[in-house]
């Protein structure tokens, strides 16, 4: 792959290139010889974004400083600086993706894309141009009113920039495919400072390896997509306020099948269990959607009957949606989360395989309820054929799901808020995905699952421990470490950020 370079580095690079200031430290450089804002630790504005990650952990980091490029030449300039020295550092779109390391850093500088925020559509096309400063709820508050939507999360907190390079799992997905999928170009800055864009027809192995491959080829700058026609649509909660066996059979059974048997792609549900510290909290809280003012008869009904405490389902706009869904977080609490990808377990295995993981999570999650403010998840995501068939129409994806079966996605999640804890909830984390992962094992040796399926996990959920490139398909692994050697062969993003590597 030869990659064109689009755009010069500013005049001020080739001198900071002669220069190799390596001895000062790029805050300092930047901070000297640029216009480029940096925040440093006794700013508001270092304070403020410091403050802005899902997990405190990651808020504990402390950068040496925070530089906040507004362009695509801005960013440049940074890289360039970086790739001078040796300093570790990190990139910043919303802080959500809670592991340690991916978007913060201890003793290097934090690049916050949070200024690079504009949002534009073409009316004719809805062509949408989105800097990665973007939360998904800033997006649909700034497309409100222009008849398009973009396909993205389903929390509105979320950052844009770590969503979409993560592959991205949507309400609209069954449709659309992942939000990666609706990417037309990623205009993006290498290593070096080269400014260039990658999309199918120019740096095409470039284009599918950000299409979920994280932060390991540069840092993207805008996103180019594929926007849908939209108005109002319908959604909301169904709240289960005790988890009763009797409930938690009926609404398992629910979930698996709507996966199988939902042939309407506008519809999504995600199904969650929680409960909290001394299980004073012990309940069931269900998303559903549905793209369209109103579902036709009977779409959820296997989910309403079983009678629910709360409803908050109702009538709304997308950008409403999102802004809603953010109570989902957590503040001040350290936040874990990690996944797993398992088969659909047909109707007559349902009870066991279901059932099985439900009460693993119960076991081990029941292990830590004296850790002070904890909640502990699961949330179990329906991962049709269908979104796999929807991605694939789009064209290629590190992800590369097979279209001929059907699966789910488990989400685990625990926060809590003594930082002290995080080893041993770490450990719980690792226990309650390994125990799935091998219960998943089981079950495929006895005939009870599908065996031989590829089983991808999804960047956005992936605890660190996780090895995101080794569930990927040997050459969608290849190809992301071919393309991260040729955009970066001096290793600057392998060797000096977080995040999972090829």
């Amino acid at each position: 792959m030869r990659v064109r370079h689009n755009s010069p580095a500013l005049p001020l690079l080739h001198v900071l290139a002669l220069l190799r200031i390596a001895a000062a430290d790029t805050c300092t450089t930047i901070a000297v010889n640029t216009t480029i804002e940096v925040a440093t630790p006794l700013a508001l504005t270092y304070v403020t974004e410091q403050q802005d990650y899902w997990s405190t952990s990651c808020a504990a980091l402390r950068p040496s400083c925070i530089i906040f490029p507004r362009t695509a030449a801005e960013v440049s300039t940074v890289l360039s600086v970086l790739h001078a020295n040796n300093e570790p550092f990190a990139v910043k779109s919303g802080g959500h993706n809670p592991n340690n390391l991916w978007s913060s850093v201890a003793g290097g500088p934090v690049l916050s894309t949070q200024r690079m925020d504009g949002v534009s559509v073409e009316p004719a096309t809805g062509v949408i141009t989105i800097g990665p400063g973007n939360r998904l709820d800033e997006v649909a508050a700034k497309l409100q009113g222009s008849g398009w939507t973009f396909v993205g999360g389903r929390i509105g907190h979320t950052g844009v920039g770590g969503l979409v390079v993560g592959g991205g799992l949507s309400y609209l997905s069954a449709q659309y495919g992942w939000a990666a999928s609706c990417v037309l170009a990623f205009d993006v800055v290498l290593a070096n400072g080269t400014v260039t864009r990658a999309l199918a027809t120019e740096n095409p192995d470039l284009f599918v390896a950000l299409k979920g491959g994280g932060n390991n080829f540069g840092v993207v700058t805008a996103y180019v997509v594929q926007g849908y026609q939209q108005d109002l649509v319908l959604g909301g909660n169904l709240v289960f306020a005790r988890s009763s066996a009797e409930t938690s059979r009926r609404i398992l059974k629910a979930v698996r099948d709507f996966t199988e048997h939902n042939a309407d792609n506008r519809a999504a549900v995600i199904v969650t269990a929680e409960r909290t510290n001394l299980d004073l909290v012990d309940s069931w809280i269900l998303f559903l959607f549905y793209d369209g003012p109103e579902a036709p008869p009977g779409t959820f009904d296997n989910f309403t009957s079983i009678g629910p405490t709360l409803n908050t389902v109702r009538t709304r706009t997308y950008a409403d949606l999102l802004a809603f869904s953010n109570w989902v977080i957590v503040p001040g609490s350290v936040v874990t989360i990690g996944t797993e990808t398992v088969p659909l377990p047909s109707a007559a295995n349902a009870e066991e395989v279901m059932e099985g993981i439900h009460a693993h999570w119960r076991n081990v999650s029941g292990s830590v309820l004296d850790v002070p403010g904890l909640v502990a998840s699961i949330a179990y995501q329906p991962f049709p054929r269908q979104i796999a068939r929807a991605a694939r129409a789009k064209g290629p994806d590190l992800i590369d799901a097979d279209d001929d079966a059907d699966r789910l996605i488990i989400e685990m999640n625990y926060s809590f808020v003594p930082q002290s804890e995080y080893g041993r909830m770490a450990d719980t984390m690792e226990a309650t995905y390994t125990g799935v992962r091998e219960l998943v094992a089981g079950w495929q040796a006895e005939g009870v699952l599908q065996s031989n399926l590829y089983l991808p996990i999804l960047m956005s959920y992936g605890f660190f421990r996780q090895d995101y490139f080794a569930r990927l398909k040997p050459e969608s692994a290849e190809l992301a470490r071919e393309v991260a050697s040729r955009v970066d062969p001096d290793g600057m993003f392998r060797d000096r950020t977080g995040g999972w590597k090829p």
